[in-house]
């Protein structure tokens, strides 16, 4: 499933890279009437397209993963597009001595000595220095769309850019509380900046598992997060309720790392409800997409009874009645519950899996 979502990455980037190099190329050699020494038909600059796109594009991707998995990502945001620039500029060093070695391949017929190749002539030239600005302005618009990708989700900044939501509309959506246990004796013990840094290193893996089950973290709520789909993706294969449980799988595999720089290993508990919300862009110097509904309240009240039944993971029965049965996951009837703050009881259902000693019951 990573090794898919990463492919997808590599294959928008290399998408994205392409069609600005077209506009590249296609401003270049749009003002002369004859094609460049080493071109024999338009062609070849087609084909350049698609060079220069693949080399961007993956030049691109290997820089955020490399940014994603070492120590980098913990760096100031403008050292990163720092350091992810390096990539492009050895990128656009490698197409325009590629592009001089095809001219004089087309003048001399035979390929230059090292020598010849390795001159200042190619830096100092105005079509080098021209593709150089162009790939700042590129390189630069792509980390605004990441970043803003980062922060809102792919999906939400599509539906804003779009103005899908700037008027209310009805969805049905499946929505997942995941909470620390024990959150406010692990910040006394731990002082607010290690625990804060607890924070984020379970929230990472939390973003990580998220991504492979194509989920929406809606929203970070301290030591809380608020994960979404529409109802037909989080019912299909339950990724409504693996998703949790792959968190605790993925934190006990962990459990070394957590427990030498904390001390311990961080537990969570779960309640997924569904129902029919109104989402609506709220803001005007700052906007973001918030649902409202009723659904969300009884989520969280229904979260609260993870502790009072013994349950580390809960969900409606409105929910349960979405999903299908499968042989590695039991539901345990919890009957009616009567709600804080609700009318009506809700029928409630414990969800276990053959993992559950990843995240054993309080």
């Amino acid at each position: 499933m990573r090794s898919l979502q990463q492919f997808k990455r590599l294959a928008i980037l290399v998408v994205a890279w392409t069609m600005a190099m077209s506009l590249y190329v296609s401003f270049r050699y749009s003002q002369s009437l004859t094609l460049p020494q080493w071109a024999v038909g338009e062609s070849d600059l087609y084909t350049l397209t698609v060079f220069m796109g693949v080399i961007f594009g993956c030049l691109h991707w290997l820089s955020n993963l490399i940014s994603e998995v070492t120590f980098i990502r913990r760096m100031p945001y403008t050292f990163i597009v720092l350091f992810k620039g390096v990539f492009l500029l050895i990128g656009a060093t490698t197409i325009a001595y590629v592009s001089q070695l095809l001219t004089m391949w087309a003048l001399s017929n035979h390929v230059v000595s090292l020598r010849q190749m390795l001159t200042m002539q190619i830096v100092y030239s105005p079509s080098f220095q021209g593709l150089i600005l162009y790939l700042v302005f590129v390189r630069l618009g792509i980390a605004f769309v990441e970043q803003m990708t980062l922060l809102m989700g792919r999906r939400m900044l599509l539906n804003i850019g779009l103005g899908k939501y700037h008027r209310p509309r009805y969805e049905n959506r499946v929505f997942l509380f995941v909470d620390m246990v024990a959150s406010t004796a692990h910040a006394e013990s731990l002082g607010d900046y290690r625990f804060s840094r607890l924070i984020q290193d379970s929230f990472e893996v939390l973003s990580d598992v998220a991504a492979r089950h194509d989920a929406e973290i809606y929203r970070f709520m301290g030591d809380a997060a608020l994960i979404s789909w529409t109802i037909e993706d989080g019912a299909q294969e339950q990724r409504c309720l693996r998703l949790y449980f792959d968190f605790m799988q993925q934190l006990n595999w962990q459990r070394a790392g957590f427990e030498k720089y904390y001390g311990f290993l961080p537990r969570f508990k779960a309640a997924a409800h569904c129902g029919q919300v109104v989402v609506a862009v709220v803001g005007v110097n700052k906007q973001e997409i918030s649902y409202f509904s009723d659904v969300l309240n009884t989520l969280a009240r229904l979260q609260d009874q993870c502790t009072p039944l013994g349950q580390n993971m809960l969900i409606s029965g409105e929910l349960k009645s979405q999903l299908y049965e499968t042989n590695d996951l039991h539901y345990e009837e919890m009957g009616p519950i009567m709600l804080k703050g609700k009318q009506n009881p809700i029928e409630v259902y414990g969800v276990e899996t053959r993992y559950a000693s990843s995240a054993s019951k309080a």
